[in-house]
Order: C-alpha cells, then sequence, then structure tokens
C-alpha cells in the first residue's frame, strides 16, 4: 500500500484523481479501477470527473467509486430492507425499557463521524467500540457516559439478539461482514484508490487491508496532522505506520507564507506525526491578532469563522444577523430557504413574472387568512408543483387577495418579525438573501475540507477540550491545525476570553 501525504492545500485529491485519468487514459477498464472516498460528496466528484472526460456511465463503469462503507453494502447480500430503522430502535427502546433516540435513517455513504454520532450515547458507545475493535467494557471506561455499566451491557446484548432475531444488520454489521468474508466475493482490481486515509477507523482499516491483498496497485492517501477524528474511531497510528514507500507533496496551492509559519509552528508541537515538508505559496498573506469580530469588515470576499466548540458560536451568529450579513451556520443557511423563495417569488410576482406552483405554495404559506388568501386556498390544493401562475392569475382562480401594491413584507405578514428585520437588514447591506452565503460559521471539525479567503480563528477551549489538552494534547493540536490551514489569504487570530483555558497560537 503507497501512501501519499497530502499537507493542506497541496492538491492531494486531485493528485489521485490525475492518476486515474491516465489510468483510463493508458486502456485501463473502469470497472478495474476503485476509488474510496470517506464521504459521498468526494466519491461522488471523483465519479462526475471520470465519467465526463471519458463519456462513462456512471452506474455502470463507475460503480466502484463510493465510499468505503458503500462498498461493503453494495459487494453484500443485504437488502435494503434488512437495514436497521429508527422504527427498530423504537421497538428496540419498548423491549429494553430504555429510551433509544436514535431518531436518524442512517446513509451508508456518510462519513465515520456521522454514523459514530448516533444521536444516543449509549447506541453511540457500543457502536464506537466496535469501529475501533475494543470490548464494550474498554470503550465505555474511556466514555464519558453517565448511564451504569449494566444498563449499557444489557442494552448491547439485546440489540444483539434483537437483531439476529429479524435478521437485520446495521452499519458496523456490514463493514464487520465485509472484512470477515469479502475475501470471498469482492474482485480483484488493477487500481485501487484510498483518499482521507488518516480517518479510517481499526474495522475499516482491515477492509483497506483486504482491498489491498484484491489490487495489483493500492494508492491511500491521506495526512495524519489533520486527523481530528479519533473521538469517532478513526486511528491515525495506523496510517503512520503502515508498510511500504511513500510521498509527500510539496507545495500548498493554498497557504499564503505567513499563515505557513503559524501552521508549521502547530504541525511541529504533534509528538505522532510523519514527518513531512511542504511549501507555502508565494503570496505572503497576513496573520492578525483581534479582540473581537465586530471590528471586521466581512462586506467582501469568503469568510470562516471557526471556533473548536459548538456553543462558542452563538455570539457571533447574533453579531453577524444584526449587521444584516448572509451565512451558513453550522450546515444551516442563517434565513431558511423557504421563507428566501416566498420572498423572492412575491417580488417577482410583483413584476409581472411567473413562478411555479410550488414557490407560489411557499408565499401562500406566509400569507394570513382572509387578509391576504381567501379562505381554502391556503395550502393550494389541486395546484401542481411544476405549474406556472402569474399574480393575476393567482388572484382570478387561487384566492389570492394581496395586491401588487404591497411589497414583500406587508403581503407576506405572516413571517416572524425576527426574520422580517433580519431581511430588511441584509437588503439594506445589499446582500443578496438567496444567494448562496460568502460567509461560514461552523467548528473546526464541521470545516474540514473547506477553505475560505479569510478565517477568523477562536482560540478558546471547551472544558472537555481543556481537559483532554492535558491528557491526549496531539487531539488538539491537530485540531488547530486544521483550523489555521482553512485560508488562503488572512488569518484572524481571535484573543482568547480565559487566557487560562485556550489554545496558544
Amino acid at each position: 500500500m503507497f501512501r501519499i501525504f497530502g499537507p493542506p492545500g497541496t492538491g492531494k485529491t486531485t493528485t489521485l484523481l490525475n492518476m486515474v485519468d491516465d489510468a483510463l487514459e493508458e486502456g485501463t477498464r473502469p470497472t478495474d479501477i476503485a476509488f474510496l472516498a470517506f464521504t459521498k460528496k468526494a466519491a461522488t466528484e471523483a465519479k462526475e470527473r471520470a465519467a465526463a472526460r471519458f463519456n462513462l456511465d456512471p452506474v455502470e463503469d463507475l460503480c466502484n467509486f463510493r465510499t468505503l462503507h458503500s462498498l461493503a453494502l453494495a459487494m453484500s447480500d443485504i437488502r435494503s430492507e434488512q437495514v436497521m430503522q429508527p422504527s427498530n430502535y423504537l421497538e428496540l427502546s419498548r423491549i429494553t425499557g430504555v429510551n433509544l433516540t436514535n431518531k436518524k435513517t442512517v446513509s451508508f455513504d456518510e462519513d465515520l463521524p456521522s454514523v459514530a454520532s448516533s444521536g444516543d450515547p449509549v447506541l453511540g458507545v457500543i457502536n464506537l467500540a466496535r469501529l475501533r475493535k475494543v470490548s464494550l467494557r474498554e470503550q465505555y471506561n474511556a466514555s464519558t457516559l453517565e448511564q451504569d455499566w449494566n444498563l449499557v451491557n444489557y442494552v448491547a446484548n439485546r440489540l444483539r439478539e434483537y437483531k439476529k432475531q429479524f435478521n437485520l444488520y446495521d452499519f458496523t454489521d456490514m463493514l464487520e461482514v465485509f472484512a470477515a468474508q469479502g475475501s470471498q466475493y469482492c474482485p480483484r482490481f488493477k487500481l485501487t484508490f484510498l483518499d482521507e486515509a488518516q480517518d479510517l477507523s481499526p474495522l475499516q482499516w482491515d477492509i483497506a487491508h483486504l482491498l489491498d491483498s484484491k489490487s495489483e496497485k493500492m494508492y491511500c492517501a491521506g495526512d495524519d496532522d489533520q486527523a481530528i477524528y479519533r473521538w469517532a474511531g478513526a486511528d491515525v497510528d495506523h496510517f503512520i505506520n503502515l508498510d511500504g514507500g511513500s510521498e509527500t507533496l510539496s507545495t500548498s496551492y493554498r497557504i499564503p507564507q505567513s499563515v505557513h509559519v503559524v501552521a508549521e509552528s502547530v504541525a511541529n508541537r504533534i509528538h505522532r506525526r510523519f514527518p513531512k515538508r511542504y511549501d507555502p505559496k508565494r503570496e505572503r498573506g497576513r496573520v492578525t491578532r483581534i479582540n473581537t469580530v465586530s471590528a471586521l469588515d466581512m462586506s467582501q470576499d469568503s469568510w470562516l469563522v471557526l471556533s473548536q466548540a459548538g456553543y462558542q458560536l452563538q455570539p457571533i451568529a447574533q453579531d453577524l444577523k444584526a449587521g444584516g450579513y448572509l451565512f451558513n451556520y453550522r450546515g444551516h443557511r442563517s434565513i431558511s430557504e423557504k421563507i428566501s423563495h416566498a420572498v423572492n417569488g412575491w417580488e417577482q410576482l410583483r413584476k409581472g413574472r411567473q413562478v411555479t406552483g410550488d414557490t407560489a405554495r411557499k408565499i401562500y404559506s406566509f400569507m394570513s387568512v382572509p387578509n391576504r388568501i381567501k379562505r381554502g386556498f391556503k395550502k393550494l390544493p389541486g395546484v401542481e408543483d411544476d405549474a406556472l401562475f402569474t399574480l393575476v392569475e393567482l388572484q382570478e382562480h387561487q384566492g389570492l387577495v394581496a395586491t401588487t401594491e404591497m411589497i414583500w413584507h406587508e403581503a407576506l405578514d405572516k413571517i416572524p418579525e425576527t426574520d422580517r428585520a433580519y431581511i430588511i437588514a441584509l437588503l439594506r447591506r445589499g446582500e443578496r438573501f438567496n444567494s448562496e452565503p460568502r460567509i461560514t460559521v461552523s467548528t473546526i471539525h464541521g470545516s474540514k475540507g473547506g477553505e475560505a479567503d479569510n478565517v477568523i480563528l477562536f482560540t478558546d477551549l471547551s472544558p472537555a477540550a481543556d481537559a483532554q489538552m492535558r491528557l491526549n494534547p496531539d487531539d488538539i493540536h491537530r485540531v488547530f491545525y486544521v483550523g489555521v490551514t482553512r485560508t488562503r489569504s488572512n488569518l484572524y487570530i481571535v484573543e482568547p476570553d480565559d487566557l487560562a483555558r485556550s489554545y496558544d497560537l
């Protein structure tokens, strides 16, 4: 297994995709290539690129471009109706008398952290023990779970019996089955590529080695300095200690010189790492220490606002709203798409343009009866989503009472007052509130793989992270290394509220 170490911005995934292109150009059959990514998004991008460049069928020709876990599912004989769903966990709750709050339908294209954080702390510990291939007792002892050990062990036993009785499988079962039996039915590959290898759990590493034995050549790419998912079972030491050759991509196309100095100072604090050297891009960039974010002008370019813990982001989100900025906040737009479509749709109607039935339904949902809509028309019964209407047609046939003289905040009188004030602030600033936000507010973990022209990095640590810093500082060093290296130009380091509980940059 040949390793490709890709420090931030060095084009690790692009390097793998270029190798795929070379293999296809040389005549390798696409079905003889496996490209395995950590997330569905990454796997889909690789598949779409190869399909477009070589005029391939993404379903038939590129069936092995997928996540590692979906490969395990696709090659097994497990049917979709055999997969554990929230209703099964609800039934298990009734059987055990323990409230198991797994309300999430598992997608087997999700990444490891999404699956490991099932939403239920007891199920999370049970699942994590299996991903890490340690005993449940060991994982329980290492956790901060408040529930009694006997209860956790009881749930684990009942879960195992329940799945066996009804012939059901959960996410980790898929991996275990493939790791144990995959050598019997996994085809041979000429080339196998594995991206983000530093994030694999011990159970996933079993599958990676199985694929290596089935491949003429296997390349795994990653960066141990960016391994921030150890809490979700990732085994970065396995990646560091792999046998075989390696190369390090030597030039970052993202990190400017001034930021590279800070990044290297953080990386050099990591004790367990593969030594590597890479050069920054030529631009100098800027590193600035600030006391408050409010002094920054964020009206241009792209921005990432990052913190170690999610609760630390709430004040900055409130400040951005007050300032009339549009942003993504922990995966969600600061103004809902439903409201955006409704406001934009109403203004389109006022300009004499058509809107779809779906947009009209969103508009109606924020209008009162009977002042804006006649009774009986609130949900536009019988109207197809793709039907087209002008304002006059809605007035004549679909119960619309509101008139063209009413601007959006008069017509859509059911929009909450806080959202109304926020949209007005957005428009005053000149933001297009229905566009893709330039600003993202996220935890550092949530930003991995992202980048922006400017990064604002908070250095305060949560109590849990502060404790972790004393027990296993490498984990925290890696988190802040990822945070520092998201910027393409400028890094703004926010001075901590509590110097005694912060990360020193």
